[in-house]
């Protein structure tokens, strides 16, 4: 019996079942969302897919997408509590987690998120074993070093978002002082998403002019102490924001989809992102922090030999050590690891 499509349309080949911009999210919170509304108001994938356990959130933030569709580039939306649908999925984000409380440093969140990523991350490389997973989750580095370490994925297909968000509120900042857009000041936050994070003044410039060609300290009219208070600015916005309003979204989406489109669009654009930092500057801890990162179609297709100052590659250092620390002191096997173990006993 024939169909009202059949009758307005003469089908002339199969519909793909596949697509090359599919991407998945895990976790449908004000992170997850906010991810997953720029997505779709950017029109950067052909097939968008909502993962979480709460059915109800779940299906009735989907649907609130799904009617956004005559405003927007076409988007294949689903969403279910099954990883199946996840399945073929080009990009993985993962936003599940414990949210960060008033007070509460990112830190602190590991163990917990931990046990929620044994979970997720083994589901995630069942269905798609060609894709790349990119962690929002907190503390994102040590959260990025446990996918990796779960998935057994390639590191290069492993990413966190690490500090390209801090690298942004800090050229919005040094915008501020300068009075200059923050798209025109070209300024970076590496090392930890945290309060370790490292400010590379030595690289600071607007239009290839230096700020420390004009300030032999960092190019900025200020004493050292302004200077740190304008990076505690930087490490205290996510704080500040949480306490306001209890929650941080909007940023860190937008954040997340200009990753997202250098990887889908092979653009090997340069984003601060948590990458494998062993092998570089003599560090040869396995550890995950931001460095400045080219991003395309594979992943991490490299990493820049960012030019810095004696002191800040200490800080660099630091910043290693401080989450190697935090490292050592989880346990990261996964269930099916921890079951063999004791039937072995």
């Amino acid at each position: 019996m024939s169909t009202l499509k059949d009758k307005l349309v003469i089908q002339t080949d199969k519909e793909p079942t596949t697509s090359p911009n599919k991407v998945s999210i895990v976790g449908v919170g004000d992170v997850g969302m906010a991810c997953a509304f720029t997505l779709v108001q950017k029109g950067l994938v052909s097939d968008l897919v909502l993962v979480d356990i709460l059915q109800d959130k779940l299906k009735g933030e989907m649907m609130d997408l799904q009617h956004s569709m005559a405003f927007v580039k076409p988007v294949n939306i689903v969403a279910d509590i099954d990883y199946k649908v996840t399945a073929g999925s080009k990009v993985c984000i993962v936003t599940a987690g414990v949210r960060q409380r008033v007070g509460e440093g990112r830190l602190s969140l590991v163990n917990k998120n931990v046990q929620i990523f044994k979970s997720i991350i083994p589901q995630l490389v069942k269905y798609s074993p060609e894709t790349i997973i990119l962690v929002v989750s907190n503390p994102v580095d040590v959260m990025t070093y446990v996918t990796w370490k779960i998935s057994g994925l390639p590191h290069n297909r492993v990413i966190g978002s690490g500090t390209n968000l801090d690298s942004a509120r800090f050229r919005f900042i040094l915008g501020q002082e300068l009075g200059i857009a923050p798209s025109s000041c070209h300024a970076w936050i590496i090392g930890e998403h945290g309060d370790s994070s490292v400010p590379v003044w030595s690289g600071v410039n607007v239009a290839g002019t230096l700020l420390k060609s004009l300030n032999a300290d960092t190019g900025i009219d200020a004493s050292a102490k302004k200077l740190e208070g304008l990076h505690k600015k930087v490490v205290d916005s996510a704080y500040q924001i949480i306490h306001l309003k209890g929650y941080t979204s909007w940023a860190i989406g937008l954040s997340v989809a200009t990753l997202i489109q250098s990887i889908l669009r092979n653009e090997n654009k340069v984003f601060a992102v948590s990458t494998l930092i062993k092998g570089f500057r003599e560090i040869k801890d396995q550890a995950f922090i931001s460095l400045p990162c080219i991003l395309g179609s594979s992943g991490v297709v490299g990493v820049l030999n960012q030019h810095l100052s004696q002191e800040e590659a200490e800080k660099l250092k630091n910043s290693v050590s401080i989450v190697v620390a935090l490292q050592n002191g989880i346990d990261i096997k996964t269930p099916e690891k921890q079951k063999s173990v004791c039937n072995s006993m």
